[in-house]
């Protein structure tokens, strides 16, 4: 039974973390509920990450969405961004952290209302000092502590003036890059419950897929409210853990 509800976990988080971000909000709590130790849930979440980022990024990429020339660039900007924050971790009490990330989610919530730009725009991605920049500071702090990465992602390309779609594949590269040396990190340490996690990465798969087969047909208008929710609930539970 544990192993079909963690399946059903992996398919709900990630067709949301694939469509706004925010699948964390489902698949960490759920997990702890269940009795898997708290290091192990981590752990399990980045190896489905790893796997089903890559699985619809690369659907995108067999529907030329997106090239990998165009986002190559992406990997090792994100991945020295998730080093340098690992690296950094320790140095920042954990209580600042949730004050950081709270106060970048109010940000983005309060810009995404600022300005016309709205994922309709057909702009190339290129390494330009804005984008380097943000997708590294967004690697540094999901290196740090990880809540929101996608959904802050999606801000910024947002604001860089991609489409949706396309935002999409580079969000889950980028997914792809920060959490495939995390998941190698907890399989060394022998965090990893196999079974449950060979369950939730069936399910993450799944929900990869199912996701960006919607967000293919999601009209543009409807993705900054969804992302707006999302946000909000970000923070409900970013400020519940820390209070709690």
């Amino acid at each position: 039974m544990e192993y079909i509800l963690m399946f059903i976990i992996g398919l709900v988080a990630t067709t949301l973390g694939t469509l706004a971000g925010g699948g964390g909000l489902i698949s960490l709590p759920a997990m702890l509920l269940l009795g898997v130790p708290v290091h192990s849930a981590i752990g399990a979440n980045k190896v489905s990450n790893t796997v089903s980022s890559f699985s619809s990024f690369y659907y995108l990429i067999r529907k030329k969405r997106i090239t990998l020339k165009e986002s190559a660039w992406i990997i090792p900007v994100s991945l020295t961004g998730g080093v340098t924050g690992g690296m950094i971790a320790t140095a920042i009490p954990e209580e600042q952290m949730y004050l950081v990330v709270t106060g970048l989610l109010l940000f983005a919530f309060v810009t995404s209302f600022l300005g016309k730009k709205g994922f309709s725009g057909e702009e190339s991605l290129t390494i330009t000092k804005k984008s380097a920049a943000g997708l590294y500071s967004i690697g540094i702090y999901d290196g740090l502590f990880g809540p929101g990465q996608g959904t802050l992602m999606l801000y910024l390309f947002s604001y860089l003036n991609i489409s949706y779609i396309r935002s999409v594949g580079f969000v889950r590269l980028a997914t792809f890059s920060s959490c495939f040396g995390a998941a190698i990190t907890y399989t060394i340490a022998g965090e990893i419950i196999w079974p449950l996690t060979i369950a939730l990465l069936l399910g993450s798969v799944t929900g990869a897929q199912t996701g960006v087969r919607i967000a293919e047909k999601l009209n543009p208008a409807y993705v900054k409210p969804i992302l707006r929710v999302v946000t909000i609930l970000l923070i409900v539970q970013i400020l519940w853990t820390q209070f709690s």
